[in-house]
C-alpha cells in the first residue's frame, strides 16, 4: 500500500473528473469480471468496500448515522481523497495481484485533487476506514471450508461437480439477525395444483429447442445469464449521475445497495441450502416420482442455458435484484429516466426501463425462459428482497437532525 507522502507527489491534474463513488464501483467491477468471480464473493467485497468509503466521507460531513466507526476528521479534508483511499486499500487487501492496477487507478484519481495539508489526512482517514472494516470482516464465515456432502448410499454414482456457495447462508450480515431471518415458507407440494402449473410453465418456455419463447423472451433469458453485482451496479450508477448526487449522498446510495445485495445472497443461500429443492431439469426428467398426474416426465429435457450449480428455492438473481430495485426505489422513487444495459451475455442486446419494478420483474421472468426457476420461487425471492431492503433502508446509514448533526 502506498504511504501518504508518496500519494501526495503526483504530477499534473487531469481536465475532468468522474465521481469518485462511480468510478470506484467500476473499477471493482472490472476486477470481478476479470476474475470471474462468484457473485456472492463479488457482493461482499463491494459492500466492505461501499461501506469503508461511506464511513470515510461521512465522517468529514457527518450528514448520517455511521455504519460501526468511530472516525474523527478534518472538516475540510478532500471527501474525494478520502473515498478513492478507502476504495484503493479495500481492493488491494481483496485482490491483491491487482496492486499494480489499482495503484495506477489511484494516483490518476488524486492527481486530480488539488493539493493540501488536508489531503493527506484525507488519504490516512479512507485507509483508516478500509482498515478497520476489514478487519471487522475478516472472521465474517465468508472463507469457510465448504464441505458439502452429495445426498447419496454407499457405492451409488452422483454427479461429481459440488455445489457453490453451500456455506454462505452462515455469513454475518450486514443488517440482517441471521441468514434465515426472511427464510421464506416450503416450496409447493409436488402433488399441487401450484406445483403443476409452475414446472409445467418452466417445462414449455425453458426448455433449450422447441420452445413456446418468442425471439425477444430468449434474449431476455440470455442477457441474464450476467449475475451479481454487474446486474445491478450500471443502473445505480447511471441514476446517481442523472442525479447528480453529491460525494456523501452517494457513497451512502452505493452503500446501502451493497449492504442490501450481500445480505439477500446470505439469506437466499441460507434458504436454498435449507430447503434443497430440486431444479427443472431434475424435477422434469424425473416428474413421475412427484405423484402428480399434471406434470408429465421429459426424461431429455434441457434447460435453455446451463443450470447454475446450486438448490433452486428460491432465486437468487431475483432476491439480490428485488433488493437493489427496492432501495433505488426509496431514493428515487419507481418512475425513473430511462436506464439501460447491455449484458456479455447476449452481445447486440440492449434492455432499457424507465420503472424498476419493471427491471427487477424482467430478471424474474428471464429465469423461467432459462429454464433455471419456477415462478413461486421467483416470488418468493422478491419478497425476501423487499423485505430485506426495507431493513436496511430503516435501520442503516439514517440522516442525523439538525440538533444532532456535528457543528462545522
Amino acid at each position: 500500500m502506498l504511504c501518504v507522502g508518496v500519494l501526495l507527489n503526483l504530477g499534473t491534474a487531469f481536465a475532468t473528473r468522474a465521481d469518485v463513488i462511480i468510478d470506484w464501483n467500476a473499477k471493482a467491477e472490472a476486477i470481478a469480471v476479470d476474475k470471474r468471480m462468484l457473485p456472492p464473493a463479488n457482493a461482499r467485497g463491494m459492500a466492505i468496500m461501499h461501506v469503508a468509503m461511506f464511513e470515510a466521507v461521512n465522517a468529514i460531513e457527518r450528514r448520517y448515522s455511521t455504519y460501526r466507526l468511530s472516525l474523527t476528521a478534518d472538516r475540510n479534508a478532500s471527501k474525494d481523497a478520502a473515498a478513492a483511499a478507502a476504495a484503493y486499500a479495500v481492493l488491494v487487501a481483496l485482490h491483491p495481484e491487482q496492486e499494480k492496477s489499482l495503484t495506477a487507478h489511484l494516483v490518476a484519481a488524486l492527481q486530480q485533487i488539488p493539493e493540501a495539508e488536508t489531503k493527506a489526512s484525507a488519504i490516512a482517514l479512507g485507509t483508516k476506514a478500509a482498515t478497520e472494516i476489514l478487519a471487522w470482516r475478516a472472521n465474517d464465515g465468508a472463507n469457510a471450508v465448504e464441505g458439502y456432502r452429495p445426498h447419496t448410499t454407499a457405492g451409488l454414482y452422483v454427479p461429481t461437480v459440488i455445489p457453490v456457495s453451500s456455506t454462505y447462508g452462515r455469513v454475518v450480515p450486514w443488517a440482517m439477525s441471521s441468514g434465515s431471518q426472511f427464510r421464506p415458507l416450503p416450496p409447493p407440494s409436488l402433488t399441487s395444483a401450484k406445483w403443476a402449473r409452475d414446472v409445467n410453465e418452466v417445462r414449455e418456455f425453458g426448455v433449450r429447442a422447441n420452445s413456446k419463447r418468442s425471439a425477444e423472451q430468449t434474449d431476455v433469458a440470455r442477457f441474464w445469464f450476467v449475475t451479481g453485482p454487474q446486474a445491478w451496479n450500471p443502473i445505480v450508477r447511471q441514476l446517481a449521475a442523472m442525479r447528480k448526487l453529491d460525494v456523501v449522498d452517494s457513497a451512502r446510495l452505493f452503500a446501502l445497495v451493497a449492504i442490501a445485495t450481500d445480505d439477500a445472497f446470505i439469506a437466499v443461500f441460507d434458504a436454498k441450502y435449507h430447503y434443497n429443492f430440486w431444479r427443472p431439469i431434475t424435477a422434469i426428467r424425473n416428474a413421475d416420482l412427484g405423484n402428480n398426474p399434471g406434470t408429465p416426465r421429459d426424461g431429455a429435457w434441457l434447460p435453455l442455458g446451463d443450470t447454475p450449480m446450486h438448490p433452486e428455492y428460491p432465486c437468487a438473481h431475483c432476491i439480490t435484484t428485488m433488493a437493489a430495485a427496492a432501495v433505488l426505489q426509496t431514493a428515487f422513487g419507481n418512475d425513473i429516466p430511462e436506464v439501460s444495459m447491455t449484458s456479455p451475455t447476449a452481445p447486440g442486446v440492449t434492455r432499457r426501463w424507465t420503472r424498476l419494478q419493471d427491471y427487477a420483474d424482467e430478471v424474474a421472468i428471464a429465469r423461467i425462459y432459462a429454464g433455471f426457476h419456477y415462478r413461486f420461487s421467483n416470488g418468493a425471492a422478491q419478497d425476501m428482497g423487499r423485505d430485506i431492503a426495507k431493513l436496511v433502508i430503516r435501520t442503516k446509514l439514517q440522516r442525523l437532525s439538525a440538533s444532532v448533526t456535528p457543528k462545522r
